[in-house]
């Protein structure tokens, strides 16, 4: 289970990031905008949600293999290694692109459990929040450190719009929709009929969520404005969340 140094490398870019974000000029965002500060933000919050991604594939798999999945180990999901969860184009790039065009942190990697190995219900349905909670926890965390460790404004505007992504992760990776983990989680529970339907929608009912997210405002402002209430319920900023979405999406502004 020895962490990957792909794993070292993506938090060596989000720590990069975030130094320059903390030595870049914040004040400018509404003037020149400092690029110093621009590029920080952008390589805390897109090198943050890529180690993110890992951490939540990696709760799923240590949860499976505790919980009666032993395949998973050799398939390497317990060593950090973003590749190992992942197709580098449709879990790495095209949702980095959704983010960096829309704010919308789509769910990006993916664990292959052998759900007829794990010992109970429970343990299938623990396997699925396992994702969701670990993005809630490095949320609750981040939220943590910005509000009892000094930091220079950049950085807090940085952290702070990653730990609202982390929450805005956990919501929508949490609704019962098949394909998602909070169907995921209520699948063992279900009747026959219900996961046989939940099959054949699974391979565009997300699609439809993404849709529906980018293309009516009244759905995505729904989902953030939830995520903003937990953000803030959790400590956060709502406004230093604010300013480090408008610096992470500053082509927009």
């Amino acid at each position: 289970m020895r962490p990957s140094p792909v794993f070292f490398g993506i938090l060596a870019v989000a720590v990069l990031g975030g130094f320059l974000a903390a030595y870049g000029d914040s004040a400018s965002l509404f003037g020149s905008k400092d690029p110093m500060f621009i590029a920080g933000v952008v390589l805390l919050v897109a090198g943050g949600w890529i180690a993110s991604l890992t951490l939540h594939e990696f709760g799923h798999a240590i949860v499976a293999y505790r919980g009666g999945d032993g395949g998973i180990a050799d398939k390497g999901y317990l060593t950090l290694d973003v590749r190992r969860y992942t197709d580098p184009v449709l879990s790495i790039l095209l949702p980095l692109i959704f983010l960096l065009i829309g704010g919308i942190p789509l769910p990006g990697g993916a664990v292959w459990i052998n759900r007829g190995a794990l010992r109970t219900r429970a343990t299938s349905m623990w396997v699925s929040l396992a994702g969701p909670l670990s993005n809630l926890g490095v949320g609750a965390a981040l939220c943590l450190v910005i509000a009892l460790v000094p930091m220079a404004q950049g950085l807090f505007y940085g952290l702070s719009y990653l730990a609202l992504l982390q929450v805005m992760t956990f919501l929508i990776n949490i609704l019962p929709i098949p394909g998602l983990d909070g169907w995921g989680a209520l699948e063992p529970y279900l009747s026959p009929q219900a996961r046989e339907f939940g099959a054949r929608v699974r391979p565009w009912a997300p699609l439809v969520l993404f849709a529906l997210l980018f293309g009516f405002q009244a759905v995505s402002n729904l989902l953030w404005n939830v995520a903003g209430a937990i953000f803030r319920a959790l400590g956060g900023s709502g406004i230093a969340g604010a300013i480090g979405q408008t610096a992470f999406l500053f082509w927009r502004n």
